[in-house]
């Protein structure tokens, strides 16, 4: 372990705790840099919030991609290829850990890092809804801590040296990214691989939000690009229909109206989500509202009404059908002392019901 450095920036202490090897790459724009972290409390029993080897999985960044923990380009920037570094960082710099530490634990979860069908940035959503999802992360964004960032710099990759997925994209080019993904999501609809369409639609979505964040909701900017996630989602949300997946589609259609009452679309298609799932009433509903803001789709609608009405009288027939079949109720003797009755297996037999031969009671049948 070498001795403790300061680094040119305030509030930042350096101890190297196991050397690397050759000279300090270059961290230039655009450049990957692959590391794990391990992310601590400065308590007497440093306790660990994060460990991206207990995970499995090391993190990566984009140096100058506006990553939201920027001090880590700082303290990467000063590492070598394999080198294992301990980071003390006072609350200048910490403060927004806990929003960074979400995203990677849903990653971790098999979650998207960002809830991509909300409407407003991570910030917003943290005071609308006052908690982040995580005790300990709740507990730091209220009263932000010093805290130890241990990172081991793995390796790093010059931009053109690996292929540039969405995320590591700026807001150029995720913008030029959109209409392409748009494309092939439609074409892949066309073939019928609609799981893989889900994939380029949610994509573009996510570039579209990484770059709305940055705008002031509401306005025009902001809406323009909401006006093109929603295309896309509801893009996605007909795939899911063909997928049969019901229940994803209502809850991002609700989404939208919520947002934004007066898309057509969306009404039409959480009607035909309902539909399936026999949601009679919320079904009839939503097209009706379809025919309010669009005439034009009653030729649709009918026919889709048409195909309701045939599957809710087919429901009711099977309904009726499972009624008659089933077995009449079990009846079992009552277990009142000296009662000769049997009673249903669904009853009981009260204490204030007769018994005797001669007793008349809904709650117990003659055995004789």
């Amino acid at each position: 372990m070498q001795d403790t450095m300061l680094l040119g920036s305030e509030g930042i202490k350096k101890t190297i705790l196991h050397g690397g090897t050759g000279e300090i790459p270059k961290f230039i724009t655009g450049a990957k840099v692959t590391f794990h972290f391990r992310t601590q409390l400065c308590d007497d029993e440093r306790t660990v919030i994060d460990d991206s080897k207990v995970v499995g999985t090391p993190m990566e960044i984009v140096i100058g991609n506006m990553f939201k923990l920027d001090i880590w380009e700082t303290l990467l920037s000063s590492m070598r290829i394999g080198e294992v570094a301990e980071f003390w960082c006072d609350t200048t710099h910490t403060g927004v850990y806990p929003l960074v530490s979400k995203s990677m634990r849903r990653i971790a979860e098999g979650k998207d890092p960002v809830d991509w069908h909300v409407h407003t940035c991570g910030m917003a959503n943290m005071f609308a809804y006052h908690s982040l999802g995580y005790d300990d992360l709740d507990e730091l964004m209220k009263e932000p801590k010093p805290l130890y960032f241990v990172l081991e710099l793995l390796k790093v990759q010059q931009p053109s040296e690996y292929n540039r997925e969405s995320w590591a994209l700026n807001d150029e080019e995720r913008l030029k990214a959109v209409p392409v993904l748009h494309g092939q999501g439609n074409k892949l609809y066309k073939q019928g691989r609609y799981q893989e369409a889900t994939q380029k639609y949610k994509e573009a979505v996510i570039c579209i939000k990484n770059v709305q964040t940055k705008e002031k909701a509401w306005d025009v900017p902001w809406m323009k690009l909401e006006k093109m996630a929603n295309t896309l989602t509801l893009n996605y949300c007909q795939c899911l229909l063909r997928m049969e997946e019901y229940y994803e589609v209502i809850e991002h259609t609700s989404d939208i109206i919520n947002q934004h009452p007066g898309v057509v679309k969306a009404f039409y298609l959480r009607g035909k989500a309902h539909m399936e799932v026999w949601n009679e009433a919320e079904a009839r509903q939503d097209f009706s509202r379809v025919l309010d803001l669009d005439p034009g789709m009653k030729k649709a609608v009918k026919k889709d009404l048409a195909v309701l009405n045939m599957r809710m009288e087919e429901k009711n027939q099977e309904d009726r059908d499972k009624y008659k079949a089933a077995p009449p109720p079990a009846t079992l003797p009552c277990r009142r002392p000296r009662c000769p009755r049997i009673i249903s297996s669904s009853s009981s037999c009260p204490a204030s019901a007769p018994c005797g031969p001669s007793a008349s009671s809904l709650w117990c049948t003659p055995s004789w």
